[in-house]
């Protein structure tokens, strides 16, 4: 518990495809949840969704799994992430 808070990271997830925000938006929340990240969806549309992550790289990179096997309802065609804020390292 004392060492969680040192390898957190924050990155931008842009997840581009033919998306159905009104149900993907919900789905990732829920996922983020379930993995302990923390999550802000800064732009959702049926091509596009923004979201801000923060937590372990290692449930980040989870997270982009589950985006990427997702909901039926949708094509995630790419992610792309990056850094935001003050990671370090």
């Amino acid at each position: 518990m004392a060492g969680e808070a040192q390898h957190l990271l924050q990155e931008r997830m842009t997840i581009l495809g033919e998306l159905d925000a009104e149900s993907f938006v919900p789905w990732i929340r829920r996922h983020a949840a379930k993995l302990g990240v923390s999550q802000v969806i800064t732009h959702s549309g049926p091509d596009r969704i923004e979201v801000d992550l923060s937590g372990a790289p290692e449930l980040i990179d989870m997270m982009e799994v589950g985006c990427l096997l997702g909901p039926i309802n949708v094509w995630v065609e790419t992610i792309d992430r990056r850094p935001v804020g003050n990671a370090g390292g």
